[in-house]
C-alpha cells in the first residue's frame, strides 16, 4: 500500500512542499531515501518509540519512504510527525483518507509529544499558496503560523491529538489570529526613551536625521560619554513597521526559529552582536545557511558596539550587503538569498586608550598605535557610512539638570513626517522606500542643488579629498534633512549641516 504525506522544507525565507511517500511490503526493514540528513535517519527510533508509547506500533515490515523532490536536500527533526502519520495510515492502524489534504510538521519526542519548529510562517504561507486545507504543527508555533488567513492552522501537543482529529473523535480546533489587532499592538511606552538622555542635543539631531533618511551612522567618542545609551534608544524614534515589513521581518525570525511563541513582530529589532562574532555568524551561511545578525536586524538596527574591536575580515564581508540590502550565500549545489535592509549604527573611542584629544586626560596612544586602530576600519567600509558624528562627555550642569528631554514619541512625530514624504516620492519605484536606499541615477533626480550649494560641496570635496559614494551620502544627508524642514527643495544650509556629518573624511579630524 502507497501512502503519500506532505511535509515542507525551508530554503531561505521560501518553503518548498516536500512529499513522503510510504510504502509497506514483505520483509523487514526501514529504508529512507531522498537526501535525508542525519536528524531524518535517526528519526525511526524517535517514531518507533512514540509509536509504543501511545499503543500503536512500527510494524514489522519493510517500509521504503521516499522524500520527493528527490534531489533536494531534507535537513531536521520536523518531518517525524508526517513519517509517523503516513506509517500508521501505510499498515493500517488507523485511516486518514483527508490527510492529502493537510501539510503536517512536528518533531516528536519519546512520548509522543510534540517539539517546536523552525521556519512555521514560510510554510503556512506555501500550503495556502498551493491550496492546502490545512497545517499541523507544533502548539509552540502556532502563533506565527496562524498569522496567514484562508488556512486551517491546527496547534498539536501530541500525537495522539492529531490520531484523534482524523479519527473525527477529536477535540481539536483551528487558531485564529486577527493579524491586524495583532500588529497594531503598538508600544507608545518604549523601554529605553530619549527622555533618559541628559544633553547631547546636537547627537540627538543627528539620530533624529539617521532615523528619518534611514542612515547608517557611526558615533566616535571617549568611554561614558553615552554612545551605547543613544544607540539603545534609536529603534525608540523609528516610524512603526508597516504589515508588509512586519511580515518579511517574522518570516526571518521564523526560520531562525527565535519566535518564541510570538505572532507577527510588531516592533522593530534591535541586534547587538559582541565583537568576538564570526563573518558566518554576521552575514549568515553555514552547511546549511541560517539567516546571520544582519538578517535577523532587517527592518530594523544593527548596533556594532566598540567597531574596531571587531575583525577587520568580520567587518568586510558587510560590505556588499550594507550597499545592496541582502546577502546571497552560494553552495555547491544551491543557493540562497536573505533580506537584510539594516540601519547600521556603530560606536568607536576615537583611540586604544579612548581619552584622545580629551583635555582632562592624558594620551597614553602613540600616533603608531592610533594608526593601527583607526586602520581596522577600511575606507570602504566607511564610505558606506552616511554620518560620522563625534560624542562628547556631558558636563555635569546638564546631568544634574533635572528638566525633562523631549521623549522619544514626540522625535517619532517628525521621523514619520519625514518618512511619509520620501514614501509618497518613492511611489512606484521598487524596493525604495526611503532616501538612504536611493541609487546614483535616483540621487540626480531628487538632489538638485542650486549654485550656492553647489559651490559649497565643490569646496567640501577638494577640501576634504572626499570620494564619490562620499559625495552620494551628502547629497542623501541633505535631502533628508530638507524633508525634516519640509522643505521641497535642498538649499545650502541643509548641506552644510550634511557636510558636518562627515567627522572621518577630515584630516586630522580630532586634532
Amino acid at each position: 500500500m502507497l501512502v503519500k504525506v506532505y511535509g515542507s522544507a525551508v530554503f531561505g525565507v521560501e518553503a518548498t512542499t516536500i512529499t513522503m511517500e510510504v510504502h509497506m511490503d514483505k520483509g523487514i526493514g526501514y529504508h529512507l531515501v531522498g537526501l535525508p540528513d542525519n536528524a531524518i535517519k535517526e528519526s525511526s527510533y524517535r517514531i518507533a518509540a512514540a509509536l509504543k508509547n501511545n499503543g500503536l506500533s512500527l510494524p514489522g515490515k519493510k517500509i521504503t519512504i521516499n522524500m520527493a523532490p528527490a534531489d533536494l536536500r531534507k535537513e531536521g527533526s520536523a518531518y517525524d510527525l508526517p513519517l509517523a502519520m503516513g506509517i500508521l495510515i501505510g499498515s493500517d492502524q488507523i485511516k486518514a483518507p483527508e490527510i492529502e489534504q493537510y501539510i503536517i510538521m512536528g518533531e516528536l519526542s519519546l512520548d509522543g509529544s510534540l517539539q517546536p519548529i523552525r521556519g512555521a510562517l514560510p510554510i503556512a504561507i506555501k500550503a495556502k499558496e498551493e491550496g492546502y486545507k490545512g497545517f499541523f504543527l507544533p502548539i509552540q508555533n502556532v502563533k506565527e503560523a496562524a498569522i496567514v488567513t484562508g488556512l486551517d492552522v491546527y496547534g498539536v501537543t501530541n500525537l495522539q491529538e492529531i490520531i484523534d482529529f482524523f479519527a473525527g473523535k477529536g477535540t481539536l480546533q483551528p487558531t485564529v489570529i486577527d493579524t491586524r489587532a495583532e500588529f497594531y499592538k503598538t508600544l507608545d511606552f518604549p523601554e529605553f526613551d530619549f527622555s533618559d538622555v541628559r544633553g547631547q542635543e546636537s547627537i540627538k539631531r543627528c539620530m533624529e536625521i539617521a532615523a528619518a533618511g534611514g542612515h547608517n551612522i557611526i558615533l566616535i567618542g571617549p568611554p561614558g560619554a553615552g554612545k551605547t545609551m543613544l544607540a539603545k534608544r534609536v529603534p525608540s524614534i523609528l516610524p512603526p513597521m508597516t504589515l508588509r515589513e512586519a511580515l518579511e521581518t517574522t518570516k526571518i525570525h521564523s526560520v531562525a526559529g527565535k519566535l518564541k511563541e510570538v505572532g507577527l513582530m510588531n516592533q522593530r529589532p534591535f541586534r547587538s552582536p559582541h565583537h568576538t562574532i564570526s563573518n558566518v555568524a554576521l552575514v549568515g551561511g553555514g552547511s546549511y545557511p541560517q539567516p546571520g545578525e544582519i538578517s535577523m536586524a532587517h527592518n530594523g538596527v544593527l548596533f556594532l558596539d566598540e567597531l574596531p574591536e571587531f575583525k577587520r575580515d568580520v567587518l568586510e564581508v558587510m560590505r556588499q550587503p550594507l550597499e545592496d540590502r541582502e546577502v546571497t550565500i552560494s553552495r555547491a549545489k544551491f543557493t540562497v538569498t536573505y533580506p537584510s535592509s539594516f540601519m547600521l549604527v556603530a560606536s568607536m573611542n576615537p583611540s586604544p586608550s579612548g581619552f584622545f584629544n580629551d583635555p582632562s586626560m592624558p594620551n597614553t596612544s602613540s600616533p603608531h598605535e592610533m594608526q593601527r586602530y583607526m586602520s581596522k576600519i577600511s575606507g570602504p567600509l566607511l564610505d558606506r557610512i552616511d554620518i560620522h558624528i563625534e560624542v562628547t562627555p556631558v558636563p555635569f550642569e546638564k546631568l544634574a539638570d533635572d528638566r525633562k528631554a523631549e521623549s522619544s514619541v514626540e522625535i517619532r512625530k517628525r521621523v514619520t513626517a519625514a518618512r511619509e514624504i520620501q514614501t509618497k516620492r518613492f511611489e512606484g519605484i521598487e524596493n525604495i522606500h526611503y532616501n538612504a536606499q536611493m541609487s546614483s541615477k535616483l540621487i540626480r533626480e531628487f538632489c538638485a542643488l542650486d549654485e550656492q550649494s553647489k559651490e559649497l560641496l565643490k569646496n567640501a570635496m577638494e577640501r576634504l579629498n572626499l570620494s564619490a559614494r562620499a559625495y552620494d551620502r551628502i547629497l542623501k544627508v541633505a535631502r533628508t534633512i530638507a524633508d525634516l524642514d519640509h522643505s521641497e527643495n535642498i538649499i545650502s544650509f541643509h548641506i552644510a549641516e550634511a557636510i558636518q556629518y562627515r567627522s572621518l573624511d577630515r584630516e586630522g579630524w580630532l586634532g
